[in-house]
């Protein structure tokens, strides 16, 4: 008897990006953002399958030629995890299939590896109580301490999310001691299915308004969410700027010869 779980991702993508409008078709070492973010999720074996979650017509085109899934959704979401839900009844309708487990992959995170994705579903195999799971990482630089397009996350002594906020947390002012660790939420976020749905039926909260950062929902509605911690070097891209430094970053990947033609 297989008991594995049925794993499936969806990667929200949208062109009207506030910041950086088109950002999902731009290019990185000639693969458009989602792309990368596509194509290597593509080659995590936990993942049944993956599919693109979109309103627009340009973004769903690319994903048929590079023959992904796509599927298309409203565009009034105010998050990710909220098109994610939308499209998710979509996909259960088209497949006959309800998975347990859905991992929303940002389309901005085109450093991604297979290995995260498998560190991020790892919880609920040893924790049925865990509902919902996101990575973070160190973060390195001051900058990035400071940058608010970088979320930050604090957490307790069990790795369970505090708070998650674009300000600098902790604050370095009080800190008397030496170096201190200063952690940045990675978008690898997967979901119980049950609890995605739920969690899409919750009005938006005021933190998670204020801090525009999805998981404070959680929070706020007095849930957990379980933080992985993972020292892979990742980038999201936020600005054209950020594109530059992802690229650069991007020159040695040792995963890019295996899906760039």
């Amino acid at each position: 008897m297989n008991n594995r779980p049925h794993i499936i991702g969806i990667i929200p993508a949208r062109m009207g990006s506030s910041r950086f409008p088109g950002k999902p078709l731009a290019p990185i070492h000639g693969v458009p953002l989602v792309g990368h973010v596509y194509l290597r999720a593509k080659m995590c074996p936990s993942l049944d399958e993956v599919y693109i979650a979109t309103p627009d017509q340009e973004i769903a085109e690319y994903a048929t030629s590079i023959g992904a899934k796509s599927v298309i959704g409203r565009n009034d979401h105010r998050g990710c995890s909220n098109i994610t839900g939308e499209v998710l009844f979509k996909i259960e309708k088209e497949t006959g299939r309800v998975p347990d487990i859905v991992v929303m992959l940002q389309g901005d995170e085109p450093m991604i590896t297979p290995e995260m994705i498998e560190m991020s579903v790892t919880p609920f195999l040893d924790d049925p109580s865990i509902e919902v799971v996101n990575l973070m990482a160190p973060i390195k630089s001051e900058e990035e301490h400071q940058d608010p397009n970088c979320p930050k996350v604090v957490v307790d002594r069990n790795n369970f999310a505090l708070y998650f906020s674009r300000e600098p947390i902790p604050s370095k002012k009080k800190w008397k001691g030496g170096d201190y660790s200063r952690y940045k939420q990675v978008c690898i976020i997967p979901f119980k299915r049950d609890f995605l749905v739920q969690f899409n039926e919750w009005e938006i909260t005021p933190l998670e308004e204020i801090e525009s950062i999805d998981m404070n929902r959680v929070l706020e509605y007095g849930r957990k969410v379980k933080m992985v911690y993972e020292e892979v070097e990742t980038y999201a891209v936020d600005t054209p700027e950020d594109l530059k430094k992802v690229e650069q970053k991007m020159s040695s990947d040792p995963l890019l010869s295996r899906y760039k033609k």
